[in-house]
């Protein structure tokens, strides 16, 4: 049987209706029209119909969705129904501040442990998270049993540190140093470039610019 390919995205959408719901919740919303989630977070309503509809009939015609049942269905498509032992290699600013951000957790993404070459910061926590070496690596990531890295080390290591952690079998990787990595076909890979999302940014604000000019 053919597996149908959902569009890359229609799972960021997904992400950001799950975020939307959440906050409806909190507000104690019970029932949300298509309508309304396509106004919270920016897109058509048609749109929103077209992402679900991927994934089976959520809502009742006439009536709309049930803001906890599509919120949890949508968690569990996204595979944020179970928590996700996560590890971060670098533990500079950036990895720092990654440790540090509250989302990761509420979202299901538990950081288990931090990783560094520096003798100085080994045996730092981090947030609670102990920070090893990278000789500890592979013994983490089979006793946290570790699907996720994140490399937030400088450009030069990326691709070393890439390597290290499929020897280790980690099966998904996000990238945040600005170069680009490879890895075996089986590993998920996510580059996270902060200067092209400026660039993109800068790009976006000169269109507008040059379109308004008479």
């Amino acid at each position: 049987m053919k597996t149908l390919k959902i569009p890359e995205a229609t799972i960021i959408r997904l992400s950001v209706y799950s975020r939307y719901l959440s906050q409806v919740d909190q507000k104690g919303v019970v029932t949300i029209s298509s309508g309304e989630i396509a106004e919270g977070v920016g897109v058509s309503p048609a749109q929103v119909r077209k992402d679900l509809a991927y994934f089976g009939e959520f809502g009742t015609r006439g009536v709309g969705y049930n803001v906890k049942d599509l919120h949890r269905h949508i968690m569990k498509i996204l595979g944020l129904n179970s928590e996700w032992p996560t590890i971060v290699v670098g533990a500079g600013n950036l990895g720092t501040a990654l440790c540090m951000y509250r989302g990761f957790r509420e979202r299901g993404f538990q950081i288990v442990a931090v990783f560094d070459n520096d003798p100085a910061k080994i045996g730092e926590n981090i947030n609670e998270v102990t920070v090893y070496g990278l000789d500890k690596l592979a013994e983490i990531v089979e006793k946290e049993d570790v699907k996720i890295g994140i490399i937030a080390v400088p450009a030069d290591y990326a691709q070393e540190v890439a390597n290290q952690l499929v020897d280790a079998g980690v099966n998904a990787i996000l990238n945040f140093a600005p170069k680009v990595i490879n890895v075996p076909d089986g590993v998920e890979l996510r580059n996270v470039d902060l200067t092209v999302n400026l660039e993109i940014l800068t790009f976006n604000l000169g269109t507008q610019k040059r379109n308004s000019q008479p």
